[in-house]
């Protein structure tokens, strides 16, 4: 039997150094991470029918809006918050948010935080070092009949039982719009985009949807009079899955392009993709 191995000062006490230097790096981990804390804040407003409500929305955060029979506007937004510190945390809370600036039959919600340094300058309020990233995400129920001029950065974005004139801008978003009626304009940067009409019955007149890098989806009733163009610039193709849809006379669909008549025409639905994928299919029944 080989003889018992005997342990040397020396050798436990760097076995114990080593074993404080793991416990004493573990513990700066912890404290390293970040604290996150979300609030919520709302505001409501008389508003009547045929105004315009605007939105600057975060860099970061989705943006729901919903159309009701109220002549109310109603806002609420959920920030998220991120620091090392819990002083930071609080000086957060009270900077990050949203203002509004009312005219006559406009509201305008701005999104402030303290990434904005012309916003700290003016608030004389220091960006505290702890201080990391936010987010916010808005909720906003207007009337039926209201314009909007909506613009985001990077989140979802989801549009239902608006009539109006409309205009969207993301930066990125994976987004819903539910086409309620008059006119739609939307700009997206990356993402993927489903536009839908939920009626034969739609009473638009004309929706215009572009997006840069990504998957755009239309999806249109079983029977519905437009006129439907869908093309990819670069690269990528266009699926046409919906049979009403034929080619204008003398006119053949191609992989990039789909140009044609639903119906008795009327309606002019444009979608465009820089690269990437277009689909025209049929709502469910």
């Amino acid at each position: 039997m080989p003889p018992k191995r005997s342990h040397h000062p020396l050798e436990s006490m760097k076995t114990l150094l080593r074993l404080s230097i793991f416990f004493l790096m573990a513990a700066s981990a912890v404290s390293a991470q970040s604290l996150k804390r979300t609030t919520f804040k709302t505001d409501r407003l008389d508003f009547g029918m045929g105004g315009t409500v605007s939105l600057v929305g975060a860099p970061r955060g989705s943006v729901t809006i919903e159309g009701w029979q109220r002549n109310e506007v109603e806002i609420s937004a959920e920030v998220e918050n991120e620091a090392r510190t819990a002083a930071a945390l609080d000086a957060m809370a009270v900077i990050n948010g949203f203002v509004l600036d009312e005219g006559l039959g406009h509201i305008r919600i701005n999104a402030v935080g303290t990434d904005d340094k012309a916003l700290m300058k003016r608030l004389k309020h220091k960006v505290p070092k702890e201080a990391g990233a936010y987010r916010i995400s808005f909720t906003i129920r207007v009337p039926r009949f209201t314009d909007l001029d909506i613009n985001g950065g990077e989140g979802a974005f989801s549009l239902r039982d608006v009539d109006g004139t409309i205009k969207v801008n993301f930066a990125k978003s994976d987004s819903r719009i539910a086409l309620a009626g008059g006119i739609f304009f939307g700009t997206f940067g990356e993402g993927d985009v489903r536009v839908s009409v939920p009626t034969r019955s739609w009473r638009g007149r004309l929706a215009d949807v572009q997006l840069a890098k990504g998957r755009l989806s239309l999806v249109l009733p079983r029977v519905f009079d437009a006129e439907v163009s869908a093309d990819v610039l670069r690269t990528g193709k266009v699926e046409n899955m919906y049979e009403p849809l034929k080619p204008r006379p003398r006119t053949a669909f191609t992989e990039k392009s789909v140009v044609g008549k639903a119906g008795n025409g009327g309606v002019s639905l444009k979608m465009t993709v820089g690269d990437g994928l277009i689909t025209i299919s049929e709502s469910e029944p």
